[in-house]
């Protein structure tokens, strides 16, 4: 599931496009203000960036350029804005937009845009993760464990190692692992607790990478 983070002020917009995504099959995030935006986006960079430029605390374009200087990989952005003037471009390509969409907009287009940002970005990133003894081939969605072997893990507690790894080193909440692992339909028992035994003990060797950080989430810790 792609993720795109909608940095936007204006509320009843934001909540159209997050209702449009979501119907999609994207996870949404949202914030009102560019210092949140810029916050959420290097603590855990989305597949897609849809920002507005006329936002409170730090504007679109400065929130553009500091993503490009602290991020520690690209980040398909999309600035979603009124402007419609030669400068007006020219100060958001400058500053490290993919993409530039007016409004008023036709939500097919919006859906468009994203996803061809989303499959952008996905030709620019590794498709193997590697995080201490492990290697996660997201192509084959396989894991090489300590030895090589590829080991047998059934396709949530795949998932649920995926998410760990690519938020490395951050601690991942429960409630961000749920909406991860299963969006807005989350499961009536305690399947995370369950996925996370799976996950364990197909590890073997290596379970204990994973770690719980008691009222917060979980993390891996791979040897330094």
């Amino acid at each position: 599931m792609n993720r795109i983070l909608v940095v936007e002020d204006h509320a009843p917009l934001r909540d159209q496009i997050a209702a449009l995504l979501l119907a999609a099959g994207w996870a949404v995030e949202e914030a009102s203000d560019g210092r949140l935006g810029l916050q959420l986006a290097l603590a855990q960079p989305p597949d897609v960036l849809l920002l507005d430029l006329g936002l409170p605390g730090l504007d679109g374009v400065a929130l553009c350029q500091r993503l490009r200087e602290q991020a520690d990989r690209h980040v398909p952005v999309l600035m979603l804005t009124a402007r419609d003037s030669l400068d007006d471009k020219r100060q958001g390509f400058g500053a490290g937009a993919d993409d530039y969409l007016l409004k008023p907009f036709a939500s097919e287009e919006l859906l468009w845009r994203c996803q061809a940002l989303a499959r952008r970005g996905e030709l620019g990133r590794s498709p193997v993760l590697r995080c201490g003894p492990l290697r996660i081939d997201r192509r084959s969605a396989e894991v090489c464990g300590t030895a090589g072997q590829v080991l047998p893990l059934p396709p949530q507690a795949y998932r649920l190692l995926l998410v760990l790894a690519e938020a490395w080193p951050r601690t991942v909440s429960r409630s961000e692992l749920h909406q991860q692992l299963w969006a807005d339909e989350p499961p009536e028992s305690d399947a995370l607790r369950s996925h996370l035994y799976t996950l364990r003990q197909a590890l073997g060797p290596d379970q204990g990478l994973v770690k719980t950080v008691h009222g917060v989430g979980l993390r891996l810790s791979p040897p330094a």
